[in-house]
């Protein structure tokens, strides 16, 4: 679907309108809507961008509830009650339980249609056993939709379970009556939750939301360019593509270099560390520090041929020795004298220091 259809969708205008009336939406109106629609991955990053540009804050209705809560179950027959109920959706896994993990999950049966809506209705109930199948029939979808994301700072495993996050708010938010698939649904949840993660805790300097998702943007674009070109696209083609403007893919693409410690070793054995190779550009370099201190050298021998008047009237007048530059009435009233005299002194000055030996040094040194 084209840039210009998905904009005439009634249903996008529509969610658009409210958005740009409340200045928020929803995570659950924007899924519902990506449902409804039976948007692609385009598409949904497409209305991300809308949203953005915009300026929509997305929001939830409620604060993000525990992916593993505690809820009690009804009164049996007897009026008891039942021991809680927990879900558990962070196992530790680790590199090598993974495959078992994937194994187990492909071993779980997909839901019908109708398994999906009598399972919605017994988790608005508040049945956690209920939530537990609806979750673990999806997990497959959590593993498909975190493959797009891994190399991007997180591992996999925490992207399975960040996602997985997701799929729980999914599970809480679906709206059988609807009529939509709850895979469908979960999807933009399960999306959202991940690329938070890593805008979150992938990187030492966090990265908004909306730019991880225009980095994922270009880098796929990068990457197709690349395959069609036979060489690295500039930004300018990737900006066709995407439809982001060139300076912006720059400046996206800089921030998403990753930060180096100057603490980092180098060398082959190790004993240096990289911040002793890079310069501080505020600080003055040997070369002006040097000519700086034969200056300041060449300019004192000069003066020690003078008087001590005329030497002092050349410190005021110029700020030599610390001093800040002063005018000719100024240091008329420290000498007791008029302006004028204060002019002469200082023009005999200087014609003397012209005619000194030390003079071609100071010429030199500058």
């Amino acid at each position: 679907m084209s840039v210009a259809e998905l904009q005439e969708l009634e249903e996008i205008k529509g969610l658009m309108n409210r958005g740009q009336a409340l200045g928020v939406l929803t995570y659950s109106e924007v899924a519902g809507a990506v449902a409804e629609l039976d948007l692609d991955e385009a598409d949904v990053e497409e209305l991300h961008g809308f949203i953005e540009r915009a300026e929509i804050e997305l929001v939830e209705e409620v604060d993000p509830a525990q992916a593993a809560a505690d809820v009690e179950r009804a009164p049996d027959k007897r009026g008891r009650r039942k021991p809680k109920a927990t879900l558990d959706l962070k196992p530790d896994m680790t590199t090598d339980s993974l495959q078992l993990f994937l194994k187990d999950i492909g071993k779980v049966r997909l839901l019908t249609a109708q398994e999906e809506v009598d399972l919605a209705k017994r988790i608005e109930r508040g049945d956690l056993d209920a939530k537990q199948k609806m979750v673990e029939s999806n997990l497959r979808l959590v593993v498909s939709i975190a493959k797009n994301y891994r190399n991007q700072g997180l591992p996999f495993l925490d992207l399975i379970q960040e996602g997985t996050l997701g799929l729980v708010r999914a599970a809480e938010k679906f709206d059988y009556r609807k009529g939509f698939k709850f895979s469908t649904y979960a999807t933009w949840w399960i999306r959202q939750a991940i690329a938070r993660a890593l805008a979150d805790k992938a990187r030492t300097i966090r990265i908004p939301v909306h730019v991880v998702e225009k980095l994922n943007k270009i880098g796929r674009a990068e990457r197709k360019l690349v395959t069609e070109l036979g060489r690295e696209p500039t930004a300018e083609e990737i900006a066709e593509v995407t439809a982001i403007e060139p300076d912006e893919v720059d400046s996206i693409k800089r921030s998403a270099q990753a930060p180096v410690s100057l603490e980092k070793p180098v060398g082959d054995e190790e004993e240096s560390e990289f911040g002793q190779f890079i310069a501080d550009e505020r600080a003055e370099s040997p070369y002006e520090r040097a000519a700086e201190i034969l200056t300041k050298e060449a300019l004192r021998e000069a003066l020690e041929n003078l008087s001590y008047r005329e030497r002092r009237v050349l410190e005021l007048r110029y700020g030599l020795g610390g001093e800040h530059p002063r005018t000719l009435d100024e240091v008329g009233r420290t000498f007791n004298v008029t302006r004028e005299r204060i002019r002469q002194i200082e023009n005999q000055s200087l014609k003397k220091l012209q005619s000194l030996a030390e003079a071609q040094k100071l010429r030199d040194v500058a």
